[in-house]
């Protein structure tokens, strides 16, 4: 929304022919600063670096609710059902309350650097199985993330998930969420599948590497890990953020040969 700024004086700059806009001066208060406007810096870019996706364990109805009015909040909320609507909640110029303690390739507190995209989804159903994404509702989530990242020139490996961010305490938006698809349409990261193919087919030959290699090679690809050299329950919930965003068949936290295989060929 544009705020109406109909009560300011613009002034012609001297020989410029460009604006000087004074600011609203109060009733019998001092004069208003003149700021100039006609003269801006090279040196700059967007103060956001991240899209950060997120799925509301519950309806429509209950996730506006909660995004509105609440402790927790994101700039936008992609609603379910056979035409999803786009709501903006909070603007892209300012913090949302979406990602809490965060990290991605060494960044933290995302809230202050990233736009939060919640989409309406239930998540882990209480059978265990995930809720899928509807394909309608997908088409709106890419025409959507198109737009910001090229607003604010997002890098692919910087379009992530919760899980990817918290890896310890988050699984959203969860491994029915069909990263592949966007990657496929320019959103997001993914791996080349013959080097992947040709890595899997080396471990399987010679063994997996150790715990203290897997760790490296997540902190590569941008996750918090520990670096203990030990395979630890915390390095397995990075593992199974992983596999949730590029190997969602399998999510354990195992590491395999397919899994390493992928993340070796992460570019």
């Amino acid at each position: 929304m544009l705020a109406a700024c109909a009560t300011n004086s613009v002034n012609r700059a001297a020989g410029h022919g460009k604006t000087v806009q004074e600011g609203n001066q109060t009733p019998g208060g001092p004069p208003a600063l003149a700021i100039d406007h006609t003269i801006e810096a090279i040196s700059q870019d967007s103060r956001v670096q991240f899209v950060v996706l997120h799925y509301t364990a519950a309806d429509d109805e209950e996730s506006l609710r909660l995004l509105s009015r609440s402790g927790v909040s994101s700039h936008y909320l992609i609603t379910d059902g056979p035409r999803p609507r786009i709501y903006q909640l909070v603007s892209e110029n300012r913090r949302a309350w979406h990602a809490g303690a965060s990290q991605w390739y060494g960044r933290t507190y995302l809230n202050a650097s990233s736009i939060g995209v919640e989409i309406v989804n239930a998540g882990r159903e209480p059978d265990g199985t995930w809720a899928p994404y509807p394909p309608a509702q997908i088409e709106v989530v890419a025409a959507l993330l198109k737009e910001i990242i090229a607003r604010h020139h997002i890098k692919p490996a910087d379009v992530v998930g919760h899980s990817d961010i918290a890896p310890q305490r988050k699984s959203d938006p969860g491994p029915a969420f069909p990263w592949e698809r966007l990657a496929r349409e320019g959103i997001g990261r993914w791996y080349d599948t013959n080097d992947a193919a040709r890595y899997q087919r080396e471990f399987e030959r010679n063994g997996l590497p150790g715990a203290a290699w897997i760790q490296r090679q997540l902190t590569r690809a941008g996750y918090a890990c520990p670096g203990t050299g030990v395979l630890d329950a915390a390095t397995k919930k990075v593992i199974a953020a992983f596999q949730m965003h590029y190997r969602p068949q399998r999510h354990d936290g195992v590491p395999d040969a397919r899994t390493l295989a992928i993340l070796k060929a992460m570019p």
